[in-house]
């Protein structure tokens, strides 16, 4: 059977060519008693809308690019950061009736790729996560002027909207319930110094200290559990003494953990742990977790919502969201 066609839509509604692809196209210059009409025929017929012919009459793909500045190695890893901010991310771009287009541009070629695929007007707008320190594709997408928004604040100074947690406000907490708990010797295993996460973390962790004058013990991971057991490694044999730890995100804590047990170290009798993120293996731990709740699956429904409110012209999209933490008290500190 042939695919139906707007003609035969038109002819079976008894109205133009010209109306019924107004209908279509979900102009609202059509009134209510004729978009019935169309809308009838359509269902009738089994008609669907070319996809490529309504993009050159509305200008729009519909779809939305979802880009990971990380290697599929990380971004499919026991990260469950890349999944649940994935996943939340497309549930509501799919609601808003948009396609969502996963793209990794973990290496020099993927993202010349990317920028490439973005540059040819594939898609409306674009989603940036996991952004690295030297990574052009912020100010790239900028220039070329596709509506974009960021996951976390942009490390380079570009003009790029952007959805983000407290970091520094959380991590200020876990260090302040530290010292109440009595701890005099608090290290931090960092976040990668690349990405703001990692620099923001850091900065309220030293803010803490500076304020109960205690000096500064740090190491740094790339937020994977093995860098968190390392980095504990290291922390040990710079400052045997330490009894607490504040540790950028909870995977990294995981493995922070199993290093002290190794070590012959109890959690919390000798060293105390306070994480960030508040994943789901938190509870898990032994003993479970402390750690400072990341609002990760509302932070990508806000960045959604930018971004639609962009792609529809709203000027004041352009102002950051920040959102708030919370510190969650379990029995590592």
């Amino acid at each position: 059977m042939k695919r139906p066609t707007l003609e035969a839509v038109a002819a079976r509604a008894g109205v133009s060519r010209a109306t019924v692809s107004r209908v279509v196209n979900g102009q609202s210059t059509v009134g209510p008693e004729i978009r019935d009409v169309v809308m009838r025929a359509v269902r009738e017929l089994g008609y669907v809308p070319n996809s490529a012919a309504r993009s050159l009459v509305t200008q729009r793909t519909d779809s939305i690019a979802l880009v990971v500045s990380e290697p599929p190695t990380r971004v499919f890893s026991d990260d469950p950061m890349f999944s649940t901010v994935i996943r939340s991310a497309s549930v509501e771009l799919e609601a808003a009736d948009k396609q969502v287009v996963l793209m990794l541009s973990g290496t020099a070629q993927s993202h010349a790729r990317v920028e490439r695929y973005i540059a040819s007007g594939h898609v409306d707008g674009v989603m940036l996560i996991s952004m690295h320190g030297a990574d052009p594709l912020p100010a790239a997408i900028t220039r070329m002027g596709v509506p974009a928004v960021s996951y976390g604040r942009p490390a380079v100074p570009v003009a790029l909207p952007y959805v983000d947690n407290d970091n520094v406000g959380g991590a200020e907490k876990a260090v302040k319930h530290l010292l109440e708990r009595g701890r005099r010797r608090i290290a931090t295993i960092a976040g990668p110094q690349d990405m703001i996460g990692g620099q923001d973390r850091l900065t309220g962790y030293r803010t803490a200290l500076r304020d109960s004058d205690r000096r500064s013990i740090v190491a740094v991971g790339d937020f994977t559990r093995e860098s968190g057991a390392i980095a504990m490694r290291q922390l040990l044999e710079d400052d045997p003494q330490l009894d607490a730890v504040f540790i950028a995100n909870d995977l990294m804590a995981i493995g922070a953990i199993q290093a002290l047990r190794q070590a012959g170290r109890s959690v919390p009798d000798d060293v105390a742990i306070v994480g960030f993120d508040d994943i789901e293996a938190a509870l898990y731990t032994d003993p479970p977790l402390t750690t400072v709740r990341h609002p990760i699956i509302e932070q990508a429904a806000a960045m959604v919502a930018l971004l639609l409110s962009l792609l529809e012209g709203d000027e004041n999209a352009a102002s950051p969201v920040i959102l708030p933490t919370e510190l969650v008290i379990r029995e590592s500190a």
